[in-house]
């Protein structure tokens, strides 16, 4: 009895902070980047003002719903993160992953589907932080690594989208071409999520029997001078390096599985 007690609360939990997410973004939107607008006149103080403020509101969203005991997260090797100019790719498992990465990382750029830049919920944030639109064809990869040089911290999840529970993860090309390019170590991090939840495909009210528990690791950075050590073009360097990735996350999945 408790436990479909417990069960029908972390529902309704869900639910209530999902309806909080976008409520908030709709208020950043209206209100907040409005007035960030008004009395941050220099525009990359505006962009680093409003990516920090997405930032505190991230972390409260997620302090939320641990509240309300949706969820419980640790994260681990948080002093790896904060460098400028840092690439911080990870696996893709949640649709909360985002947020969590966006939660702990300052001055956080990433990558977002261009749908989202006229979601009446999303736009405000997305436009006010300058976001990377994925819209942007082969100029995409430039955007990105003209982020990293101005100081952003790029957060990319190499799959590209959230991978189907039990599938293996085929990782695409764009990160290492980021990377290689833009001559960038990688900062992996590594997310499990048990029981799994927000998968997808998963609906919000598909919520698992038992609290789920989000552990977030930063691992060591991962130079790419070996995957062109012997002078070949970017395009095999990035091949190397996407194939080692894909080892690597896999290899993590299982350690963590």
């Amino acid at each position: 009895m408790l436990a479909k007690l417990g069960h029908a609360w972390r529902v309704f939990a869900t639910g209530l902070s999902f309806a909080l997410f976008g409520l908030g973004g709709l208020m950043l939107r209206v209100i907040v980047f409005p007035l960030l607008a008004l009395f941050v006149r220099e525009p990359g103080a505006r962009q680093r003002a409003a990516r920090a403020t997405i930032s505190a509101s991230f972390r409260a969203f997620v302090g939320i719903m641990r509240g309300l005991g949706v969820l419980r997260y640790e994260v681990r090797g948080l002093d790896k993160l904060g460098r400028e100019g840092q690439l911080i790719l990870a696996n893709h498992p949640t649709l909360i992953d985002t947020v969590f990465l966006i939660a702990f990382v300052p001055n956080a750029d990433c990558i977002v589907k261009g749908a989202l830049v006229n979601n009446p919920f999303t736009r405000g944030p997305v436009r006010a932080a300058r976001y990377i639109c994925n819209d942007r064809g082969p100029e995409l990869i430039d955007d990105c690594i003209a982020s990293l040089r101005a100081g952003g911290n790029l957060i990319i999840f190499p799959e590209g989208t959230r991978t189907p529970r039990g599938a293996v993860a085929e990782l695409k090309r764009g990160a290492a071409n980021v990377a290689v390019r833009g001559e960038r170590a990688i900062t992996p991090v590594v997310i499990t999520c048990e029981p799994p939840t927000l998968g997808k495909g998963d609906k919000w009210w598909h919520v698992p029997p038992r609290q789920a528990h989000f552990r977030i690791e930063v691992k060591d950075d991962i130079g790419v001078e070996h995957f062109r050590a012997d002078d070949t073009s970017d395009v095999v360097a990035a091949r190397r390096l996407t194939e080692y990735l894909q080892q690597f996350f896999m290899k993590e999945g299982q350690h963590h599985a």
